[in-house]
């Protein structure tokens, strides 16, 4: 009897609170091939709260149109300014409210693993991310914003992680899963219990 391949649609997003990057990609065995990579802009909404909203819809219709077997995250990272993170962070959390209210998996990895992963330095730039992912899923379209290169190399990044090397990275199947996890972060929030 002849072995199935195996193929799974893997998202991945960058978060941001003006430009949001994603990228999904198909992957098929040993190959992985590009669906569609593109950004959610933000730019012209001034409320904070109204970009969340977006960020969210845009998301939830991302997923119904591609529906993905995985979500990808980049993780915020610390830089000089407080205010920065905070904004990525809720960015980053509505995005993961997103998958996780259509059942998909969400694994999260750092800036510098997916520049790692795809480059093979952590302290690689966008553009030579945007570079070697051209390369690697051959195609010659250079994006409006390298946020859309950007999450689709967090997808990428999740698709080359095919053995858990017992990094950093989780993966959470549900509201469940990811507040037993994180009981400190989500205080009075109650999960019922399955019967």
């Amino acid at each position: 009897m002849l072995n199935e391949k195996k193929e799974r649609v893997i998202m991945g997003i960058d978060p941001g609170t003006a430009v949001m990057g994603y990228g999904v990609i198909l992957e098929k065995g040993n190959k992985t091939e590009l669906i569609s990579l593109g950004v959610v802009k933000m730019t012209h909404l001034d409320d904070p709260f109204l970009k969340l909203q977006r960020i969210f819809e845009k998301t939830v219709v991302l997923i119904d149109q591609y529906k993905p077997d995985v979500l990808a995250i980049e993780a915020p990272f610390y830089g000089k300014n407080i205010q920065v993170l905070l904004k990525l962070g809720r960015a980053q959390g509505i995005a993961i409210a997103a998958a996780l209210s259509r059942n998909i998996s969400v694994t999260e990895y750092s800036p510098r693993k997916i520049k790692q992963s795809i480059t093979g330095s952590g302290n690689a730039t966008k553009e030579q991310v945007a570079a070697m992912l051209q390369r690697l899923l051959n195609f010659k379209e250079t994006p409006e914003f390298l946020d859309a290169t950007d999450g689709l190399a967090v997808a990428v990044c999740h698709s080359f992680q095919k053995i858990t090397t017992g990094g950093k990275s989780k993966t959470y199947s549900g509201w469940e899963s990811f507040v037993s996890d994180n009981k400190t972060k989500v205080k009075g929030l109650a999960v019922k219990a399955k019967k």
